[in-house]
């Protein structure tokens, strides 16, 4: 039986090339804080990077692996194509000069359900928004960020799918996963995480006829979607296996517990908790300063040293 329902988003992973480009981008210029630097763990020659708010808090979080050398990917249809951020409701042009002055492409300020936005790229193509979000709360501040607290990104607003159709995804996430329907515009149909305050949105944007997406370097590897803890992911897992999903066993990500699943458009999807969060293995002051690894990693932890670029 589920005990509670879907937060809203947990964390969106993307795969970038240079490790040390995507630090200097998302600390250097968007001003996020390094709340976590250890290695991918089925690959652990390669970074995980997590970035966030100053307490690394759910909902706030945007990690990457970085795998240098692959080729960079396309965006298309079973993509999650874009992640917008909140920002405080006058901050959209300070941002529009401050990623110009960076040499980002940007576009915008747009409009879209009564909401002022900007569109920008990552170095490695990615695609990401800033929306000008009445009343959204500030986020836990980091006092070494380059970007002044009035201005600080608030954690996310939106993940953008691109799908072929509009149903299939649709029916998962309304039906199944508890969001409601907000309703449409320009083929864009919205749906929010029951009882969120923040990081509470998901649209899908129907592409009949349009290209498959292609992994790779600049794209979107999975979104996670948050529960409150182990329990209650259980009961999440028991739901989507009834509704015919295949899911995976849980996983320990040694800061969350994890279950995936592919929507049927092709997006892989994961439900992680809460708990035990970013502070478990290091205090909150110094969190991303150290490299921590897996316990099951630690014995090879000078060799894993020697093939990471440092940061």
């Amino acid at each position: 039986m589920v005990r509670s329902s879907i937060k809203g988003l947990h964390h969106v992973t993307a795969i970038c090339g240079d490790p040390r480009a995507n630090h200097r981008f998302y600390t250097g210029v968007l001003g996020l804080r390094m709340v976590k630097r250890t290695v991918n763990f089925d690959d652990p020659g390669t970074y995980h990077l997590y970035y966030g708010d100053g307490a690394g808090t759910p909902g706030t979080i945007m990690t990457f692996f970085p795998w240098m050398g692959m080729p960079g990917g396309r965006p298309g249809t079973g993509q999650a194509v874009s992640t917008a951020f909140r920002t405080g409701d006058s901050s959209l042009e300070w941002w529009k000069r401050r990623l110009e002055e960076y040499k980002a492409a940007v576009r915008g300020p747009l409009r879209r359900f009564d909401e002022s936005y900007l569109e920008f790229r990552d170095p490695d193509g990615l695609g990401l928004e800033i929306v000008a979000a009445p009343g959204a709360p500030p986020a836990a501040g980091w006092a070494k960020s380059p970007v002044p607290p009035e201005h600080a990104l608030r954690g996310f607003h939106t993940v953008t799918l691109h799908e072929a159709s509009h149903e299939p995804t649709g029916t998962l996430v309304s039906a199944q996963m508890g969001y409601q329907p907000l309703g449409g515009e320009d083929g864009r149909l919205r749906y929010r995480a029951p009882g969120s305050a923040g990081a509470a949105l998901l649209d899908i944007v129907a592409r009949p006829g349009g290209r498959p997406g292609l992994q790779g370097v600049g794209t979107v590897h999975h979104i996670a979607f948050r529960v409150e803890d182990d329990t209650a992911q259980l009961g999440w897992r028991e739901r989507l296996q009834r509704a015919g999903l295949v899911v995976s066993p849980v996983m320990d990500r040694s800061y969350f517990h994890s279950i995936y699943y592919r929507e049927p458009g092709g997006v892989l999807f994961e439900i992680a908790t809460d708990n035990p969060g970013f502070a478990t293995d290091e205090p909150r002051e110094s969190l991303g300063e150290k490299l921590m690894l897996p316990a099951q990693y630690e014995s090879q932890r000078a060799q894993i040293m020697r093939v990471l670029p440092p940061l």
